[in-house]
């Protein structure tokens, strides 16, 4: 049986006459970094809210480490919904004394916890005081007080500069190394999701595109070369026979082959060599931008970062 720690099960929600969720069924494994993407208003926050019972579905069941409509395991998921709502008149340090008091932490484990994200040295700067990204961090180290098996992060590094989104990223990936935790993370930047998530959950309109782990991913964008020849078909055939070449399409005179692209030189001679005219080569990449492009529909990528829009 799967070592599954979350698990939606046709989870639908109406708000008044609007269905924002669709039989949503997620699957969230054991150590893993569950990446949910897709645009604003796809549903995201409004699943997130649902599994930390902030909301009722209007069908559908959650299922936490097993078992179903146990609000005991609650206790074992630390989230980070929105923005992190803190004491800003009070230091980190006080901050993390609060909140240990209310979610059963400890005073050691309360300045380890600063350790881990970073804050351990701001000494009696007050919160209001922080910059976005060090708010963040210690809205993460509060969720994390009580040692939860699962983390539930909503936008996590929306809004931060480079610098902050890199922090968090690193506390990210040292937490579900060291510590052993599962991440479920949302966001609508394709570009932070893709250095960290092991899998990805594809939502639109509140319905689950897909999952899909990062190995399928890699797979799936693997690069192939694109002939312009006289004899597509024979080429396939050539390429296939020769080079291991896989997967290929044929478009009138446009061969696109699945193929080591570190071999394309040596394709080229083959296929000359066996007679056959090539008037154009080159590499189709398809990126991971391309293939989410392909199931989400349109996206804005400004600055270089994959944003859904």
């Amino acid at each position: 049986m799967e070592d599954y720690v979350l698990r939606t099960i046709n989870v639908s929600k109406m708000f008044k006459k609007n269905l924002v969720l669709n039989n949503l069924s997620l699957n969230i494994r054991k150590g893993e970094i569950y990446g949910f993407i897709g645009p604003n208003g796809a549903g995201k926050t409004t699943a997130m809210k649902i599994i930390l019972g902030l909301l009722t579905a209007s069908g559908g069941e959650v299922e936490l480490f097993g078992t179903v409509g146990d609000t005991k395991q609650l206790k074992r998921v630390g989230s980070l919904i929105e923005s992190p709502g803190l004491f800003t008149d009070c230091t980190a340090a006080e901050n993390m004394k609060r909140f240990s008091i209310l979610g059963g932490g400890t005073e050691a484990e309360a300045q380890n916890l600063l350790r881990l994200v970073g804050l351990a040295d701001v000494g009696k700067k007050k919160v209001k005081s922080f910059s976005l990204g060090m708010k963040q961090r210690l809205g993460i180290a509060v969720s994390l007080i009580g040692k939860p098996e699962l983390m539930i992060l909503d936008e996590p590094v929306n809004g931060l500069d480079p610098m902050g989104m890199k922090d968090v990223r690193d506390i990210i990936l040292n937490i579900n190394k060291e510590m052993g935790v599962t991440f479920f993370i949302s966001s609508h930047l394709l570009g932070e999701l893709e250095k960290i998530s092991t899998i990805y959950g594809i939502i639109n309109k509140g319905v689950l595109v897909e999952e899909i782990t990062s190995a399928e991913l890699d797979t799936r964008c693997t690069k192939s070369l694109r002939f312009r020849c006289s004899e597509p078909k024979k080429a396939a055939e050539i390429l296939q026979e020769k080079f291991s070449a896989k997967n290929y399409n044929i478009d009138g005179d446009v061969l696109n082959i699945d193929a080591d692209v570190n071999r394309s030189a040596m394709m080229n001679r083959e296929l000359v060599n066996s007679g056959i005219w090539v008037s154009e080569l080159r590499v189709n990449n398809v990126s991971y931008e391309d293939y989410f492009l392909s199931r989400m529909g349109s996206m804005d990528v400004g600055n270089g970062v994959g944003q859904y829009v």
